[in-house]
């Protein structure tokens, strides 16, 4: 009932940090109310790319007489597309099982509090036990935001977590929010046939992205035969009737459409409730926990780290902050991460990635800066493997040459962008880039054009 390290919770935050305690040699224990692996594993990021992969193969079998190949009409088996995904998810979180045996964590299953004391306290189907640790890890992760005025539920108005279990494929869908997980599903549905509107409450879809990248994607949808409304804002919706009525204000005034499922994608709300906080006496604002550069709160002994905190919520930021947090409780010289190297990927097609300062930050900040592009257009493979929508843009520093940031948009980009990360952590600059010599046809090739373009060397425009 004693340990050095317990985690409550186990979603890539959780998990990565209980197994990197265990291996610097803590006694450790992890804490799950529900499965192992938390949202990203069981219904965020890994489902949803199974479903986005089956689209993609839809998509690819719709357009086959593009690519020389003559085939019979294909058909979305929504129902198979979903259990497909399921069976992805439900395998990742035996494989977290496995790593937890295999680095001899303790796997606790209850919903979890903190007392003061280092004691927390573990009820599980109304039976409680107490345990102790010198240190304590929170890693709840969060959910779906709701709106007053659009109340999830779980069958007209659904969350993230509804969109990728439905029973039968909507007809119609209405999906208010267009951040990334408003676009994959806006994307996923519209590929296997359903109507999609989207609607942006700001100027523009994607709206953390890069202004070309905005623009680019919104071209791309719309073509796909995605609506659009952006500078727009659900008022209300009606679900008396058979369909539910969106009303919309929209600068052109108010309008109503009528959709079978209303998808709200407005963001996550942290899971800080219930967890003991209040009584522990830990600090938190505006629903996030206060902590130092290393995770720990002003609470001797707990922690807190992923989607609870300032920062990203992505499931990589969680990790690295999971490894982060541990290792300076061994007592490792770490350094805190730079938040300002986080890639961002949304899976929607034409993918985005993007990393550091957008055209509009750098320009904020204060620097002198060196732009260049590169269309996939312009690229060989992109053109073999029929995949020409997109670019890649590159931002320097104009004096000192440093890779400020890089925004793609294209086929496959999501693989792509670790190498700005690297070579941003590495202080690259935008000559060496261009003499890195990059293997041809890639679509990776694109960097290495667009640094060319920002310094007047570029050879294939």
């Amino acid at each position: 009932m004693n340990y050095d390290i317990i985690v409550i919770g186990s979603g890539p935050g959780g998990y990565v940090a209980a197994i990197r305690a265990s291996q610097l040699g803590f006694k450790t224990a992890i804490v799950e109310r529900e499965s192992l692996g938390g949202i990203c594993l069981n219904w965020g990021c890994i489902p949803t790319k199974a479903l986005l992969k089956s689209a993609q193969v839809f998509e690819y079998l719709n357009h086959a007489e593009d690519y020389g190949i003559k085939v019979k009409g294909g058909e979305a088996n929504f129902e198979a597309i979903i259990k497909r995904s399921r069976g992805v998810a439900d395998g990742m979180s035996k494989g977290i099982q496995f790593l937890m045996k295999k680095n001899k964590i303790d796997v606790i299953m209850g919903a979890a509090k903190i007392k003061k004391g280092g004691k927390i306290e573990v009820n599980t189907d109304g039976s409680t036990k107490e345990y102790t640790a010198k240190h304590t890890i929170l890693a709840t992760g969060a959910r779906s935001r709701e709106l007053p005025n659009l109340k999830q539920d779980g069958k007209k108005i659904i969350g993230y977590r509804q969109a990728m279990n439905l029973q039968k494929q909507p007809e119609s869908l209405v999906v208010v929010g267009s951040g990334a997980i408003g676009v994959e599903f806006a994307y996923f549905y519209n590929a296997i046939g359903t109507k999609v509107t989207v609607v942006e409450y700001l100027d523009r879809i994607v709206p953390v992205e890069d202004e070309e990248i905005s623009k680019q994607l919104e071209r791309s949808l719309k073509k796909a035969g995605i609506s659009i409304l952006t500078n727009a804002e659900v008022q209300s919706v009606d679900t008396s009737g058979k369909l539910s009525k969106v009303q919309i204000k929209t600068a052109k005034g108010t309008e109503t459409i009528e959709a079978e499922t209303v998808l709200s994608a407005v963001g996550i709300t942290p899971n800080i409730e219930n967890l003991g906080l209040e009584e522990v006496g830990v600090k938190t604002d505006k629903g996030r926990v206060l902590v130092d550069d290393f995770y720990k709160t002003n609470i001797d002994g707990v922690y807190a780290i992923g989607d609870l905190v300032k920062g990203q919520a992505l499931a990589h930021v969680a990790s690295a902050e999971g490894i982060t947090c541990i290792e300076k409780i061994k007592g490792h010289d770490v350094s805190p991460i730079d938040y300002n190297n986080i890639p961002g990927c949304t899976y929607c097609s034409p993918e985005i990635a993007s990393v550091g300062y957008t055209e509009k930050a750098a320009k904020e900040a204060g620097f002198e800066i060196k732009v260049g592009k590169f269309p996939f257009s312009a690229s060989g493979k992109a053109s073999a493997a029929g995949a020409k929508d997109g670019f890649v843009k590159v931002i320097f520093d104009a004096k000192y040459g440093e890779l400020l940031g890089a925004h793609m948009i294209g086929a496959n980009v999501t693989e792509m962008i670790a190498e700005v990360v690297v070579a941003r952590k590495l202080e690259t600059t935008g000559h060496e880039v261009i003499k890195a010599v990059h293997p041809h046809p890639t679509m990776s090739e694109a960097i290495m054009e667009a640094a060319a373009d920002a310094y007047g060397e570029v050879i294939h425009l």
